[in-house]
């Protein structure tokens, strides 16, 4: 099997080529992909498929060619992975898969169509708006936050420290605790801390995250959104730009009045060929 590695702002992931959608991607082989030991190693598989030749896609194959198959490391899905997204269009122009056709290029998602266009080195998504929409608790290591659950075409909790709390130190070897009933499907849990002024931004904050079916990354794109969304919230505003620091560099977010422009780094690091085991997971 052919396969690169790229990722956004350290959020890893593992690209197959899989234009006709030939490919018997299973559960048990994306996780033994993204197994850091015995594998490539990432935080997911993006699966590279037109559009029309994927059952999720074929909908979107008359708006976009490509087809997005994300899955988390553990081997399920999600709907939307912004740094995914970020990379999956890096893979597709440093190929010569596709080419700009004007100012942005349309990609299909579980989580409907995404746009994204060339900033110099980075690469920018349009998103989904966030929707903050309620509350939720958090439970970590005995310390319960109240957080703000976001739809970002993904779900997730953010949760802001008390200023007595030092965000580099907080334990997220385990998954925070949350309310099965307000997030069914399960829930990306963002732990903020506020950054110093940044200059042409309208807000600047410190972020970890748990990524349900990957553990702790070192970045998430929609969680930075998510992120965004609720800083301008509490300072009252409806749209601006916000730089989000997470482990892994600087993310940049613009909310707008119908949307979200997520902006960073999306670099591909190598190519290669595994071989898998026989039967493969």
């Amino acid at each position: 099997m052919q396969f690169t590695k790229g990722h956004g702002t350290g959020n890893d992931f593992v690209i197959l080529p899989d234009p006709d959608g030939a490919l018997d991607l299973t559960p048990g082989l994306v996780a033994a992909l993204c197994d850091r030991r015995r594998g490539i190693g990432g935080d997911g598989v993006l699966r590279v498929v037109r559009a029309a030749k994927h059952p999720e896609g074929v909908a979107l194959a008359g708006e976009a060619e490509w087809f997005m198959d994300y899955w988390n490391a553990d081997g399920s899905f999600a709907e939307m992975c912004g740094n995914g997204a970020r990379v999956f269009v890096r893979y597709l122009l440093e190929t010569g898969l596709a080419t700009p056709s004007g100012a942005t290029l349309p990609i299909a998602t579980r989580a409907g169509l995404v746009h994204a266009r060339i900033e110099g080195d980075a690469v920018a998504v349009e998103l989904r708006r966030p929707r903050v929409y309620g509350t939720a608790a958090a439970t970590l290591s005995g310390l319960t936050l109240t957080g703000a659950a976001v739809d970002v075409g993904n779900p997730h909790l953010v949760c802001a420290l008390p200023a007595s709390l030092d965000l580099p130190a907080l334990d997220l070897t385990r998954a925070p605790d949350v309310n099965p009933a307000v997030f069914p499907s399960g829930v990306n849990v963002e732990f903020t801390a506020p950054g110093e002024p940044v200059s042409g931004t309208d807000g600047h904050v410190l972020m970890r995250v748990y990524e349900r079916g990957s553990a702790e990354t070192l970045s998430c794109g929609t969680g930075a959104c998510a992120v965004a969304a609720v800083v301008l919230s509490d300072a009252g505003r409806d749209t601006g730009t916000v730089a989000v620091d997470v482990p892994g560099g600087r993310l940049t977010v613009t909310v707008t009045d119908d949307s979200c422009w997520l902006s960073g780094p999306a670099v591909l690091v190598a190519t290669g060929e595994i071989t898998l085991p026989t039967p493969h997971p």
